[in-house]
């Protein structure tokens, strides 16, 4: 299963542990995308940025 991030606030004035997880899900810039596979360790790295990023299931 696949799902689509799309980070929806800034990681500035954000934790650098924050910025970083963000980084390593491919995400750069504010409205990026970035779809992935939904394996335990994303989906923990999700968990963490949550309030930062909105994620979509992919059928």
């Amino acid at each position: 299963m696949n799902v689509k991030i799309t980070q929806v606030k800034s990681g500035i004035d954000r934790s650098e542990r924050q910025k970083r997880t963000l980084e390593a899900l491919g995400l750069r810039k504010l409205n990026a995308s970035k779809e992935v596979e939904a394996t335990p360790q994303i989906l923990g790295m999700i968990k963490k940025v949550s309030h930062l990023v909105k994620v979509e299931e992919l059928v």
